[in-house]
């Protein structure tokens, strides 16, 4: 399968600071990639670099196998909604998605206006003086109606209420099942937009800490639970994520896939299984990540 995306060794610094520390993946063509982490974990930098609005500092990056900057040819093919999206203050919606017919050679006109109804859009309103959700909706319509062949959202969502949250997961599956293209998600929100990830990257601090499927990591973790004795017995030798106590009681969540001897093994032990959902299994990662950091500087 062909890539969009190639990025080896990439590194940005900003003297002393090393936002993005030598990563290195690939992101193939019409899948939908779930680019996750904390804030400030680089994410947006990577984002920027791809769309070059960044350079590196070193590594490599190749966007439709080529250098991305100063290359119309690339750049034409990408569109970035990003958080903190901006217009001219004289702009009214209307105003936005006529240039962007102009800027996308795919621009679909009339899905635009059909998105627009669909999140009620006062489509003569200027944006200045726009809500934060409706902002919101303006940057989701653009980038849906582009139908760029590598669409990046960067926390589309802020702002808008669970409703419209859905409305949007809705039409970009969709849509995407009619138009395939790359779409990259960055967002907090990793519970409800799981169900559209095909594939996962998660950044911390800087580095890739894991690049998989998405498929793959759905029953990638699991946490036991009973008595403290029973845990630790379970646990001795595997990868454990997290591990509370209460009394005599404990939970830990353990990385990996467990074999049938294991299960037998923690039957017999009396514990019980549980599933660990996408976002829970990152926010342990990255909490062991931070831990281990923290524990190298002691």
């Amino acid at each position: 399968m062909t890539n969009v995306v190639e990025v080896k060794g990439l590194t940005k610094s900003y003297g002393k600071v090393t936002a993005v520390d030598d990563v290195s993946f690939k992101i193939e063509a019409n899948k939908i990639y779930g680019l996750l982490g904390r804030n400030g974990a680089g994410k947006t930098t990577i984002m920027h670099m791809i769309s070059a609005q960044q350079f590196a500092t070193s590594g490599e990056l190749k966007v439709f196998g080529e250098e991305p900057f100063e290359n119309s040819k690339v750049l034409n093919q990408i569109c970035f909604i990003k958080e903190s999206q901006k217009y001219p203050d004289t702009f009214r919606i209307i105003d936005v998605l006529e240039v962007a017919k102009t800027l996308f050679t795919n621009w679909d006109d009339a899905y635009a206006h059909a998105l627009i109804q669909d999140f009620r859009l006062p489509i003569k309103r200027r944006i200045k003086k726009l809500s934060r959700g409706m902002l919101s909706s303006v940057g989701i319509v653009v980038g849906l109606a582009s139908r760029a062949p590598l669409t990046i959202f960067d926390e589309p969502y802020l702002g808008l209420d669970a409703v419209a949250r859905v409305l949007f997961y809705d039409r970009l599956l969709e849509d995407y099942a009619e138009h395939p293209r790359t779409v990259i998600l960055s967002t907090h929100l990793i519970d409800e937009v799981s169900r559209l990830l095909e594939h996962v990257l998660v950044i911390d601090n800087g580095k890739l800490i894991l690049n998989e499927d998405a498929d793959a990591l759905r029953g990638r973790a699991c946490t036991v639970s009973g008595l403290k004795s029973a845990v630790d017995a379970f646990t001795r030798g595997k990868e454990v994520l997290e591990r509370t106590a209460i009394g005599s009681a404990a939970t830990a969540t353990i990385m990996g896939n467990l074999s049938v001897q294991d299960r037998k093994y923690a039957e017999e032990l009396g514990l019980e299984f549980a599933t660990v959902s996408i976002q829970q299994l990152i926010v342990n990662l990255t909490r062991t990540q931070t831990a281990s950091k923290g524990a190298d500087f002691q």
